[in-house]
């Protein structure tokens, strides 16, 4: 029995049940193009076993009655262009992930000046009020940081200046698999968020054409 170039085993030696037998490694040491056989001992060949059912980059959602899940969290400009995208665990606090998207977010490049590396300001809710792990480093960095303290009457407006992050995770989640995490593996959530962001940046690119 082959498949392709590799010998399985010979039709006699097939077990009754229709698994391969132990010993039908022993003689099929080397094949013709000279790669060893599959006749060996697997072990679990799913990555992430039946236990870990929300994979990894999940935690206790305190929103939600402790259940699994992840975050998505955004950067975007003025005009709700992506600038930055990342996923952390459900239990990660937005501090966490400040300082990490700022400098995550890629060079933009000026009519007529160098590229642009950092943001005049960073506007944020009331949930990145955290003077040492955000506003202090943002100034070093020349950020000038405008973020709500807490316990403060609100004075922007209901939805005045978020509205643009808000905008941003709508388009973001008219993607089904976006809306609701599917995969285990957060490699291919990761890769579904940047090509999401790519596609919103495409269709304001497309505004100018």
């Amino acid at each position: 029995m082959r498949q392709r170039h590799d010998v399985l085993a010979a039709a006699p030696r097939l077990a009754v049940g229709g698994r391969l037998e132990e010993y039908l490694e022993s003689p099929l040491r080397r094949i013709r193009d000279g790669r060893p056989n599959r006749l060996v001992h697997v072990g679990h060949r799913q990555l992430l076993r039946t236990g870990g059912f929300w994979g990894a980059k999940t935690g206790p959602n305190p929103t939600d009655r402790g259940k699994n899940g992840s975050k998505r969290r955004l950067m975007v400009d003025g005009n709700d262009t992506p600038l930055a995208v990342a996923h952390t665990e459900a239990n990660c606090h937005d501090s966490e992930m400040a300082v990490a998207l700022v400098d995550a977010a890629p060079p933009i490049k000026q009519p007529h000046s160098a590229p642009r590396k950092r943001p005049d300001e960073v506007l944020a809710d009331r949930a990145y009020d955290a003077e040492a792990k955000i506003r202090k480093p943002l100034r070093q960095r020349g950020i000038g940081p405008i973020i709500a303290r807490r316990n403060t009457e609100p004075g922007s407006g209901l939805g005045k200046f978020r509205y643009v992050v808000e905008a941003c995770f709508e388009w973001l989640f008219h993607w089904r698999r976006l809306r609701l995490r599917y995969e285990k593996r957060p490699d291919i959530h990761d890769a579904l968020l940047f090509i999401g962001c790519a596609m919103i940046c495409w269709s304001r690119i497309m505004e100018f054409c």
